[in-house]
């Protein structure tokens, strides 16, 4: 059976809290050998690294999400450098820009507000990549409706940081911009979705070597569960449909993107 490794899940959210063990085991049997589980604020990024102390195959990411920026400190590079120390952090984030729900959709904000909101997202993102560098670790990156502020951002840390842009759902041009700057794209259960075609046309120009696969659940669950909880075992069914969109064979995507994984997160492989 091809190894498939899940490179952006939420285990530590309350929908697995009930049954976690068996959500890893059920992940072994479908092939998934490693997952890396992500931290979105401080108290998310301190229970992935106690989720991946506690399963061998489970790694973590530490960050602030950038839709969580009202809530993080001025300054998070102290905490981030506490956390990056963990002998299982293999990268930093999720963190990024999201634009997509901005302040003066809501009664009583302006535009002024949204300058400021994404002024602080600016910020937590620049924070993120300065600690990366510093830790020769990579960035998983979150970018929505923000593209061109996101890149401006990681451009300047290119030679230091990589970053892979998770859940990616935009065009092979946009797709090229970012490979250009030397980080990857990560690809998720929208592929197998009726309504993905954009996003599977987008991966059939990715060349193997330079994406990802993950299930960012619990979220996007691939068709036949799509509406249910997602979780890392359903990388089994988004690698199939990587596979015939790529015109490869499962082994060979399984290659691919499980040494794509290892060279961008270091740290997943025995020294």
């Amino acid at each position: 059976m091809p190894i498939f490794y899940d490179t952006h899940a939420h285990l530590d959210y309350p929908d697995f809290a009930k049954e976690l063990p068996q959500v890893i085991s059920r992940s072994a049997a479908a092939g998934i050998a490693k997952i890396i589980t992500i931290g979105t604020d401080l108290d998310s990024s301190r229970r992935a690294l106690e989720i991946a102390g506690q399963f061998p195959n489970v790694f973590a990411a530490v960050g602030w999400h950038p839709s969580e920026a009202a809530g993080a400190p001025e300054d998070w590079r102290p905490g981030l450098r506490d956390l990056a120390r963990h002998p299982k952090v293999v990268a930093l984030g999720e963190t990024g820009l999201d634009y997509h729900h901005l302040p003066s959709g809501k009664p009583g904000f302006t535009a002024a507000d949204d300058e400021q909101y994404k002024q602080k997202q600016i910020r937590l993102f620049r924070q993120h990549l300065e600690v990366a560098a510093e830790f020769g670790l990579n960035c998983i990156i979150h970018q929505r409706a923000s593209l061109e502020d996101t890149l401006a951002q990681l451009q300047p840390f290119a030679r230091q940081v990589r970053g892979v842009f998770h859940c990616f759902a935009d065009d092979a041009a946009t797709m090229w911009r970012v490979l250009e700057l030397g980080s990857l794209v990560s690809f998720t259960g929208i592929l197998t979705f009726k309504n993905g075609q954009n996003v599977r046309n987008t991966l059939a120009a990715t060349p193997l070597g330079r994406f990802m696969l993950e299930t960012d659940c619990p979220y996007l669950a691939p068709v036949p569960y799509r509406g249910q909880r997602c979780e890392p075992a359903h990388v089994k069914e988004i690698s199939e449909v990587a596979a015939q969109t790529k015109g490869c064979s499962t082994e060979e995507l399984s290659a691919a993107t499980c040494a794509a994984a290892e060279e961008f997160f270091q740290k997943l492989t025995p020294n």
